[in-house]
């Protein structure tokens, strides 16, 4: 190891830095998030800089640096662009015993500022030793995904009742085990979910009721995967995958999402394909509720977002009826990823100013659906599992007023290397459909927006058609 890492309390104690760039304020930046008493002393301060030392109070100098300027520091930072001073600064410092820092330069100096990831009172610092900024910046990016937003509260929650469980709790070990369970179960999940004053209650109660058996609570995970690239999933969804204990999965979850599942997980397959389901829609409901009235932690994984077509309503008015504790987590529905990878905006001032997500397959297998209120100009509609009423869709659309050539797109796989996007119009998709011998999963967009895709294309262009 050839550095110690140490954190050191600089709050109200007197800061140095010297320099009003970027660099300089990027440093400027660590000094007053740790309440450091700070002195800027540069000829001219960048607009970030302006803008800290607005917000901070910073005390601002507008010369150049002197030796004097060093004395009774906690830390001095040299940032200038003047190699020859910050190293003339650090030496200074070094005679004076006072901790310094030289930007972009480590060996000048005997302090490194490291990449933090900051969920105070929880800091994890990343060093390279000067080797590379650009890497201790990557290592930060990957450490972020994994690492809870309000990982802090949940310190704070364990620090608030720290000294109780140690009362109550004399063994190490039991101790050890008690605060796993909280950390890894129902109550740290209370906080990641922003139920600060239940999760405070919760643990409570476990220490009224002495629960220190080390037996869960279960609860259920409605997470949307999105419309089928795993880059697309969220950072709370790609957690929640990875502590689950079963997965309820739909058709619709790519094979790629599904790698990112925890490896020991039970997987059971849910279905959901029209009119073949493997698990109806109210077994699935019971499903859930019995896993985690078992004390499992169960992630329902649906495509898409799972209260956008996805009957994520009606799973959690089931598990609210059954008192089972769960949460929810948006994905990126497949009308906003399809047209986002097929260069097909929504929206669009000159075009479109408002959209329609539809369903095209009805609750009782119908698609008669309000034509009147969908057949109008300046909007775009987007159907969900239309595929097989399309014929009718677009019939009824030109029944009820729409132009024949209005510009329509057939989306398929959408987001995934199998991407396919069919131009077209209301007249030809149809058509398009045999030709090409489309399948499911597929999404419809109709409206002028699709004139936009021949300009804006960028995902697979070597797989697109047009009639």
């Amino acid at each position: 190891m050839s550095l110690l890492p140490v954190f050191i309390d600089i709050k109200n104690q007197p800061c140095l830095l010297i320099g009003g760039g970027k660099v300089a304020a990027r440093k400027l930046n660590m000094l007053c998030k740790a309440q450091a008493d700070i002195t800027v002393i540069a000829l001219e301060l960048c607009n970030n800089a302006k803008d800290l030392c607005a917000k901070y109070s910073v005390n601002v100098v507008t010369r150049e640096f002197t030796d004097a300027d060093i004395d009774k520091q906690r830390l001095v930072i040299a940032a200038t662009n003047n190699a020859a001073l910050n190293q003339h600064i650090s030496e200074l410092a070094k005679q004076k015993n006072i901790l310094v820092n030289v930007a972009d330069d480590f060996t000048q100096g005997d302090v490194v500022l490291p990449s933090v990831i900051d969920r105070d009172p929880i800091q994890i610092a990343i060093t390279t030793g000067g080797a590379s900024p650009v890497l201790a910046r990557m290592l930060r990016s990957n450490l972020e995904r994994c690492t809870p937003a309000m990982y802090g509260e949940l310190a704070a929650l364990v620090e608030k009742f720290r000294k109780q469980v140690g009362e109550q709790i004399d063994d190490e070990t039991s101790r050890r085990r008690f605060w796993e369970e909280v950390l890894q179960g129902p109550i740290a999940e209370m906080v990641f979910a922003g139920k600060l004053e239940a999760a405070q209650e919760a643990l409570a109660n476990k220490l009224r009721t002495k629960d220190f058996t080390g037996n869960e609570t279960g609860e259920v995970y409605l997470v949307g995967a999105g419309p089928g690239d795993p880059d697309l999933l969220t950072f709370r969804a790609l957690r929640m995958m990875q502590q689950a204990d079963v997965v309820v999965y739909d058709r619709l979850v790519s094979e790629q999402i599904m790698d990112l599942v925890r490896k020991d997980a039970d997987k059971i397959y849910a279905g959901k394909e029209r009119s073949k389901h493997t698990l109806q829609q109210e077994s699935i409901n019971q499903l859930l509720v019995r896993l985690a009235k078992e004390g499992k932690r169960v992630l329902r994984l649906k495509g898409g977002d799972p209260f956008i077509f996805g009957r994520g309503g009606e799973e959690i008015e089931t598990l609210m009826e059954e008192g089972v504790h769960f949460q929810v987590v948006p994905g990126i529905t497949a009308a906003a990823g399809c047209a986002a990878y097929s260069g097909i905006p929504l929206t669009h001032r000159d075009h479109a100013q408002a959209c329609i997500f539809v369903t095209g397959h009805l609750k009782d297998g119908t698609v008669n659906l309000n034509w009147e209120m969908l057949a109008h100009e300046n909007q775009t509609l987007v159907f969900y599992m239309g595929l097989h009423g399309l014929p009718i869709i677009c019939e009824k659309l030109i029944a009820h007023g729409m132009f024949a050539n209005t510009p329509a797109a057939l989306v398929t796989k959408g987001t995934t290397p199998e991407q396919r996007v069919l131009i077209g119009d209301l007249q030809s998709l149809p058509g398009l459909v045999d030709d090409h011998h489309v399948h499911g999963p597929t999404l419809i967009i109709i409206g002028s927006v699709v004139t936009l895709h021949d300009k804006l294309h960028w995902y697979l262009t070597d797989k697109e058609f047009t009639a």
